[in-house]
This record gives C-alpha cells, sequence and structure tokens, in this order.
C-alpha cells in the first residue's frame, strides 16, 4: 500500500500477483493503493478508504464481484472498472448492471487497464458544498427532468438514484433532444475520444438507465433506439 495522499484506489482480485502488479502501475500513476484478495474484506476497506476508483475482479471466492459492487454502491459512487475472465456478454451485463463503469476482459495489458483508469478520472466528480448560483440547467422531456447542474434526475416529480456513468450517459442524451447520438458519439461525449474498448458498453448503460427510469426497449418514453445508428432523446416516431 502506497501512502501518497489524494487520489485513492482499491484493488479487489484473488490473484495476488496480478493484484499487485495492478496496484504497483496505479501507485507509479500516484494513487494510495489497497489490495483485498475477497469480497468480504474488501466492502470493510471500501467503506474505510472511500477510494476515487476501483479495480474489482468479477469472479471472487465467496462473495463475488457483482454483489461487491451491488453494496458498494449503497455507499459510494467511486469508478468502478470490472475484472472478468470470462468475456460471454451475460457476465458484461451483469456487471455493469450492478453499477460498474467499465470493464476489462482477462488477459489485459496493465497499460491499457490505466488509460480506462485514466479517462475515468478525467470525468468531473459532483463537487459537494456551497457554490455560487448559475442559471438552471434542466431539461424536462414529458415527466423526465435531467437537471446537469444539480446532477439530479426526476421522474413524475420522484428522484432516480443514477451511477455517474449513467447519468453522464443521459446528460449527453439531453443536451440535444430529438438528435440521434451513435454509440461512439456518445463514447466520446462520456469516456472521452482516447477511449479503446467494446462500444456495446453504451447499450448496457442505456439499458439500466431505462429500467430506473421506468422505461423499457418495448416502451421507449424517454430514450429511443434509432436503429442501426443509436439512441435520442424525445417524443417521437
Amino acid at each position: 500500500m502506497s501512502t501518497s495522499g489524494g487520489r485513492r484506489a482499491v484493488v479487489v482480485d484473488d490473484e495476488q500477483a496480478l493484484a499487485r502488479l495492478v496496484a504497483g502501475y496505479l501507485e507509479r500513476d500516484g494513487f494510495e493503493t489497497h489490495v483485498c484478495h475477497d469480497g468480504v474484506g474488501a466492502l470493510q476497506v471500501l467503506r474505510e478508504v472511500d477510494p476515487d476508483v476501483v479495480v474489482l475482479d468479477l469472479g471472487l471466492p465467496g462473495l463475488d464481484g457483482v454483489e461487491v459492487c451491488r453494496q458498494l454502491r449503497t455507499f459510494s459512487d467511486c469508478y468502478v472498472i470490472m475484472l472478468t475472465a470470462r468475456a460471454e456478454e451475460v457476465d458484461t451485463l451483469i456487471g455493469l448492471s450492478v453499477g460498474a463503469d467499465d470493464y476489462v476482459t482477462k488477459p489485459f495489458s496493465p497499460r491499457e487497464l490505466m488509460a480506462r483508469v485514466g479517462v475515468l478520472m478525467r470525468r468531473p466528480r459532483r463537487t459537494p458544498g456551497p457554490a455560487a448560483p448559475a442559471p438552471s440547467a434542466a431539461v424536462t422531456i414529458g415527466s423526465l427532468t435531467v437537471d446537469t447542474d444539480a446532477r439530479e434526475v426526476h421522474v413524475d416529480g420522484e428522484p432516480v438514484a443514477l451511477t455517474r456513468t449513467e447519468f453522464d450517459v443521459l446528460a449527453a442524451l439531453a443536451a440535444r433532444p430529438g438528435v440521434v447520438l451513435s454509440r461512439r458519439a456518445l463514447i466520446e461525449a462520456v469516456w472521452g475520444a482516447g477511449w479503446v474498448g467494446d462500444e456495446h458498453l453504451v447499450d448496457v448503460h442505456v439499458l439500466h438507465v431505462r429500467q430506473k427510469l421506468g422505461d423499457s426497449a418495448e416502451q421507449q418514453r424517454f430514450v429511443r433506439t434509432v436503429r442501426g445508428v443509436g439512441y435520442r432523446m424525445g417524443a417521437g416516431r
């Protein structure tokens, strides 16, 4: 563990050599880094450390990465990158549906992983505390309101809890209602132009946003699929 202060990271993987390798890269990038090898211990460390980013293996013994991520999301909005040894889409869907921001399939290059971490860390976090008054940036689409300044979402006046990545995907769409955005355009808006990976990552986040908004692929009140192109916000065919 490094004690550099500032940015904090937690690596959770039962492959101890791999966990140490990833931690070493994070420490060289200036992170205070903590390493865990099981889910139960990881949750205790995650509560104590309040990390900025977590590198989390999906296939942990006992309490697996999906359940760790699910519980983590009840008390933290840190960035989560899932590691999986299985490339099947179902694993990706399960991992991201509980609030992971990105995933990397083993075996992977540590440099690629650090590039993913760098992309996430360049995205702004919500800054608590008083701020100067500013004009409202709220967008209303039917019964949905997306307030990008407050980073709040309401449906029928009721708040909707989204992860930071889910909110950023929704906000990118809401910023241009009626305009079709391709997966690549959403990737660049949310993850940045330098992001490299499977662009279907967008589909998974849109799926989860829809679920939280009370939408579905069949009943598309807010986020609409434009087949073969991408997604857009707003009413219409």
